[in-house]
Parts: C-alpha cells; structure tokens; sequence
C-alpha cells in the first residue's frame, strides 16, 4: 500500500488516539467514560499493529517515529496504574470512595431502614415485655445479669483498653464481612443480618432502660457508634448490590452485573475497613474512659459529621 494511501486510511484513528491521550493529560484513566476507556484500548492496539507495518515496510522514518512515540504514550498512560502506588491509594480515597457511596446510596438505604424497623420492634417489644429479648436471640442468662445484678458490663473495658480495642475491631470486622459476604445468598442473608443485628442491639437497650440504667449505656456507645453503626449499614448496602445482581442483574447477563456491582461493592469494603478501625479505637479507648458524657457525645456527633461530610461531598468535580 503507498505511504500515502496508507496514512489516509489510518490518520483518523491516530487523531482519535492523540485526542484522548490530551483528555487523560488532565485526568485520570477512571475518569473516561466507559466508551472512552475501549475506545482508547482498540485504537492503541491498531496503532501499534500500524507501527509494526511502517516497520516492516520500511516506510518513512518520520511516520515510524511518530508512530513510535504515539503508541510508547498511550502504553505509559493506559499501564500507569500499575505502578502509581501511593497516588492509588490517594486517588480512591479522595474520588473513588465517596463516589461509589453516591452512587450506591439507595442500596445503603435499604439497609438502614431494615435494621432500624427491626431495631424499633426490638426495643418496643422487650421495654414491655423483657421475655421478648429472648425471642430475638439475646440469652436469658445476660437478661437476668442486666436486670437482676443491674451490672455495666461494658466497664470492664477501663481496666484493659488495647485488649479491649482489639477484640472490638476483631468482633466488628466478623460482623461486617458476614453482612456482605452473604448477600450472595441473593441478598437474604445481608437481610437477615440487618434484622437480626437490630433487634438485638435495640434489645439490649432496652433491657438496660427497664434496669433503670439506659442513659449510661447509651453515653457508652454514642462516641463510637455512629461510625459503626454506619460501617454496618455500608456493609449491609453492599451485600445488597450483591445480592441484586443475582436477583435482578437487568440488561446484562447475571455474570457481568456480579462483577460489575460487584466492584462497586468491594471499593465499599475498603473504606469500611478504614472506618472499622476508627470505631474500634473509639470504643476501646474513648467509650469507656471515666469522662464526661458531653466529650462522649461530642465525639459521636463530630466524627459522624466529618464521615458523612467526606462521604457526600468528597470527590465532587
């Protein structure tokens, strides 16, 4: 084919690859539409299969070289990831991360109104019937020590803080992971977790409130439990976009909208791991300190604040 035949066939689509190398000039690879994105991969490898024929054919050497620094480009911007390291990490955490939870808000919402319902129905059941505690899964032998012994069981935390702090964060990690993890049940088992986990927290208030000593429990947890609480509700939403690829995976194939949500759902994971790790802290070392209930409360409202501000306002163009 003449060079020139050769270049008019060929010109657009090396337009097209400049184009879109000069828009991730000024951003990332993520940032593309999705069209974008294989788009960019289908003209590389055809530029570089063009490459490879101006070679062969000895064509002239400014249209190899031009070709060569066209497809050394493209390759450095689409396998940049794999060596980008801390600008990863910084990147998911100041764009990624509260993106997905924008995106993904609807499913996170399903999840807190299933664990509030259950949690009211706890609560209002067992403050006036403390039986009905049991019904809900709490043990009778705890029932009795809380309302019979009247007993702070949560104090012994003051005496060993960093045991304490590690088995909190070690018993919210297993909870976490299992109210995601079973949304592959096809989102019954996140359900079943969400409702369970309600009752029986908003049970156990409940039993503290009819042993006349609520309001201390209350001042223990405030602190720590709105990231908590929040973890499981993230948690709980994100086995739900598991759970809904299954059940209804729409337009595409049941596969592809598990990987798809799928991803979604794991960048979910990743900040609830971060946010565990404040909780437990929190809990094992602020919670149960001898302190005034004020400092308790204000912790709880001003970490829930900087969460949900990141959360909703983080990553906005």
């Amino acid at each position: 084919m003449p060079r020139d035949r050769f270049i008019d066939k060929h010109k657009t689509a090396w337009q097209r690859l400049e184009d879109l190398l000069t828009l991730l000039d000024g951003t990332s690879l993520r940032r593309l539409h999705r069209e974008e994105v294989r788009e960019l991969g289908r003209i590389y490898r055809r530029t570089a299969s063009d490459l490879a024929i101006a070679r062969a054919e000895s064509r002239d050497p400014r249209l190899v070289n031009y070709l060569n620094s066209l497809v050394i480009r493209a390759h450095g911007r689409i396998y940049q990831a794999d060596a980008q390291g801390g600008s990863r990490i910084k990147q998911f955490f100041a764009r990624e991360l509260p993106q997905t939870f924008r995106r993904t808000w609807r499913y996170t919402a399903v999840s807190f109104g299933v664990f509030a319902l259950f949690s009211l129905i706890g609560f209002l059941g067992t403050k006036y019937d403390p039986d009905f505690s049991e019904l809900v899964g709490v043990p009778s032998s705890f029932r009795e020590l809380t309302i019979e012994t009247k007993t702070h069981w949560w104090e012994e935390l003051n005496d060993a803080n960093q045991e304490g702090a590690s088995r909190i964060m070690t018993n919210n990690v297993q909870v976490t992971i299992y109210t995601f993890a079973l949304g592959a049940l096809f989102g019954v088992g996140t359900l079943y977790l969400l409702a369970f986990n309600g009752a029986v927290i908003a049970s156990v208030v409940a039993l503290t409130y009819r042993a006349g000593f609520g309001n201390a429990l209350l001042t223990f947890m405030v602190g720590h439990g709105v990231i908590e609480l929040s973890c499981i509700f993230i948690a709980g939403g994100a086995g739900l976009l598991l759970g809904s690829a299954l059940v209804l995976p729409g337009d595409l194939s049941r596969a592809d909208a598990l990987k798809s949500r799928g991803m979604e759902a794991v960048r979910l994971m990743m900040g609830v791991a971060v946010f565990l790790v404040v909780a437990g802290t929190i809990e094992g070392f602020i919670s149960p300190a001898p302190i005034h209930p004020a400092v308790k409360i204000s912790i709880g409202v001003l970490t829930g604040l900087a969460m949900y501000s990141y959360l909703l306002l983080a990553g906005r163009d």
